[in-house]
């Protein structure tokens, strides 16, 4: 693959580990939505430079399909609902955002000690790539609304997807549509499970759920 398009690569790479640390600093709903727009954009990006240098047909239609469910649909869908649920408010965190951040910089240290291994030349893309990963894993765990963490999966798929894009310079296109039908089956049932337990609890926190295994 030429130089250019690798250094691109490991560009996007770089921003994807940017716009997890922003999702995990961030407490606000409607920003993490509008963070998740942007990772699906950094993704597309990405997808459109393997599209350029493979010249195969079905990249493009891949990056046609994630320009419009992670960038748009996704986001949107998730926007109604907000708006739906009136929430606005900030997320309450399990542990501090010092503390936060400070794990999220040692999962990015042990990334990069793990993709030590690989090849030389990959090394720093899958060094970020997988610290992506690990760092929506976290934020999965300290996020307490349901809907943040219904991002939060979100935001691991999108990483994922990232790297597997880009590691093997493509992913098969079949399984590409399964996963993005899945994803949004998801979204709707979320959406429902969610205004259920508005009406019964009035919050979205999660801590509520426990309620439901007790009864």
């Amino acid at each position: 693959m030429d130089s250019v398009i690798q250094q691109l690569i490991h560009f996007f790479s770089a921003l994807m580990l940017l716009l997890n640390f922003s999702m995990l600093a961030q407490r606000r709903v409607l920003a993490l939505i509008r963070l998740l727009a942007l990772q699906g954009l950094v993704l597309s990006m990405n997808i459109g430079c393997i599209a350029y240098a493979s010249s195969l047909p079905e990249f493009y239609i891949s990056l046609i399909l994630t320009l419009v469910l992670k960038v748009w649909l996704i986001p949107f869908i998730l926007h109604r609902l907000l708006i739906k649920l009136g929430m606005q408010g900030k997320i309450e965190l399990i542990i501090n955002l010092p503390s936060i951040l400070l794990i999220g910089l040692a999962l990015v240290i042990f990334a990069f000690a793990l993709s030590a291994s690989f090849a030389q030349n990959r090394t720093n893309h899958l060094a970020l790539a997988l610290a992506s990963v690990l760092i929506s894993s976290f934020m999965l765990i300290i996020k307490r609304k349901a809907i943040s963490q219904v991002i939060s999966i979100l935001a691991l798929e999108n990483s994922l997807f990232f790297v597997v894009s880009s590691s093997t310079y493509g992913m098969s296109l079949v399984v590409e549509l399964g996963i993005a039908f899945d994803v949004l089956i998801g979204l709707f049932i979320f959406g429902i499970f969610f205004l259920r337990i508005r009406e019964n609890f009035e919050s979205l926190d999660v801590k509520h759920l426990e309620q439901l295994r007790e009864e």
